[in-house]
């Protein structure tokens, strides 16, 4: 085992900030390196979606969920409201319901990027019931969307978003076709710019070294680590320095050496649910259940509709389940 590096790489990274995507928002900021510039601009969201995504933030997902459902009382064909009305059924685990206001959003819509959106959710509302392969099949609409829209950096970020998915489920192969889907997509932008092409490079290692280290291929992983680590520090893309602690921790805690994962990970963003999942698994492995207990609280807690949030309702839900 070559840990060692490891360590290395840690002392020049900084905290990795994940923000929680609103339901509106076609891309995620779960896969390493999201929020980059070229997302397509939302036009203004109507007041009363302003005001459930600020409850969602605060933890209120009934009282959100309200606001929603008032709206389709008087306009039951709106994608917003039903859409807004799915992703707080899953926050509540009640997936299959979700789906029926998911699919409504996807009929009733006329526009393609308002139906991409839509489908984006349903796959979203499969990664909470952790099924790979039906997550795919509605986030490959909204890659053929965004493919036929020659928008090429969406394309990559959502076979990067369903990777995320598929990586997290345990389907390795299908999150490595996805994480390949991605890159490739994602360099055919017309004029791309020198670092635009290292943003793929990184997030190629980055998912490959996640890949080696679930596939307890502890050299393999530490080669794209080292990889990873050589893109940043040409400085194209310091804005991706965050992401490279939490890879430091992930490849540290599928390698087996949960004090450096703990290391890792405690640096991180401590408001991040996937974060604090890990830490918290990562205490259950060095036997600490009390340390661990507090964090898979607060990672049930989240109200993010992306893959990260997925993972922690999975994850920590049932831990903390009665």
């Amino acid at each position: 085992m070559q840990l060692g590096r490891l360590a290395i790489c840690r002392a020049s990274v900084v905290t990795w900030i994940c923000t929680v995507v609103l339901v509106l928002t076609p891309g995620t900021a779960a896969q390493a390196g999201s929020g980059q510039a070229g997302a397509a601009a939302q036009p203004p969201q109507p007041q009363f979606a302003i005001d459930a995504q600020k409850l969602l933030r605060e933890g209120k997902v009934d009282e959100a969920m309200a606001v929603y459902k008032k709206v389709l009382q008087t306009s039951p064909e709106s994608i917003i409201a039903n859409n807004g009305v799915g992703v707080t059924l899953d926050l509540r685990g009640e997936y299959k319901d979700a789906r029926k206001y998911f699919q409504r959003a996807i009929d009733v819509a006329t526009i393609p990027q308002d139906k991409a959106i839509a489908q984006r959710s349903m796959a979203m509302s499969y990664a909470f019931e952790g099924d790979c392969k039906k997550a795919s099949e509605y986030e490959q609409k909204v890659f053929d969307y965004w493919a036929s829209e020659k928008k090429f950096f969406e394309e990559g970020e959502a076979a990067n978003e369903v990777a995320r998915v598929c990586i997290d489920t345990g389907d390795l192969d299908a999150a490595e076709k996805w994480y390949r889907k991605g890159h490739d997509a994602g360099l055919k932008e017309p004029e791309i710019k020198p670092d635009r092409v290292d943003l793929w490079a990184f997030r190629w290692e980055h998912a490959q070294a996640r890949l080696a280290a679930r596939r307890r291929n502890v050299d393999e992983a530490q080669k794209h680590v080292v990889a990873a680590k050589e893109i940043l520090d040409k400085g194209t893309n310091p804005q991706q320095a965050p992401f490279f602690l939490y890879l430091v921790g992930y490849v540290a805690f599928y390698s087996g050496d949960y004090a450096a994962a703990l290391a890792a990970l405690d640096r991180a963003n401590q408001n991040d649910p996937f974060i604090q999942c890990m830490i918290a698994e990562t205490y259950d492995k060095l036997g600490e259940k009390d340390k661990a207990a507090p964090f898979y609280t607060k990672a049930a807690a989240t109200t993010a509709h992306n893959p990260a949030g997925a993972y922690a309702h999975r994850v920590a839900g049932k831990k903390i389940a009665p």
